[in-house]
C-alpha cells in the first residue's frame, strides 16, 4: 500500500475483487424471487434468542388464525419484507422481543444472522436490515389471558 492509498481505498478494492456468484452465464440466468429471500430472512430471524415472534399486531393475528386451519402451512416470511435487485437485497423485519433482552444486542444479532444467511444462500449483497420492535412479550401474558380475573367487587 502506497502512502497515497488510504486503508478504505484498499479495503474497497479488496471487496470489489472478490469473486461474486455469477447468476447469469452462457447456460442461463438464475433469478431469486422476493419470497425466497423473505423466507430465508424469516427463518434466520426466528433462530435468534430473544425473538418471541415476527410481525406486528395484524400479521400476528392472521398468522395465528392460519395456524389453526388444518393442513395450512406456517408463513415463514411473516413480519418480513424485502426488496431484491440483481445483486443486492434490503430487508425490513418486524419483531416482538422477549422481555429482559437487550434490544440493541438483539437487533445486532438479528442483523448478523439474517445477513449471513441471505448472503450465504443467495449470493446477494445485503445492503441493510431494518428492524422494528413492535412489542415486548412477558412470560405471564398468555397465562393471564387464559383464566378470567376474579371480580373486584361482590
Amino acid at each position: 500500500m502506497t502512502s497515497a492509498q488510504s486503508p478504505a481505498t484498499t479495503a474497497a478494492r479488496d471487496i470489489s475483487s472478490r469473486t461474486e456468484p455469477d447468476r447469469a452465464s452462457s447456460q442461463g440466468k438464475t433469478t431469486i424471487a422476493d419470497t425466497v429471500v423473505s423466507k430465508i430472512a424469516g427463518i434466520a430471524a426466528r433462530e435468534v434468542d430473544g425473538v418471541y415472534d415476527l410481525g406486528g399486531g395484524a400479521s400476528r393475528v392472521v398468522g395465528a388464525l392460519r395456524e389453526r386451519i388444518p393442513g395450512a402451512s406456517v408463513n415463514r416470511a411473516q413480519g418480513v419484507s424485502v426488496e431484491v435487485g440483481e445483486k443486492q437485497a434490503a430487508v425490513d423485519i418486524d419483531i416482538v422481543a422477549e422481555y429482559g433482552v437487550s434490544i440493541t444486542d438483539l437487533a445486532n444479532g438479528l442483523r448478523r444472522n439474517v445477513i449471513a444467511a441471505i448472503e450465504r444462500m443467495t449470493g446477494l449483497e445485503v445492503t441493510e436490515v431494518n428492524i422494528t420492535v413492535h412489542d415486548v412479550h412477558l412470560d405471564d401474558e398468555g397465562e393471564a389471558s387464559e383464566e378470567p380475573a376474579p371480580p373486584r367487587v361482590q
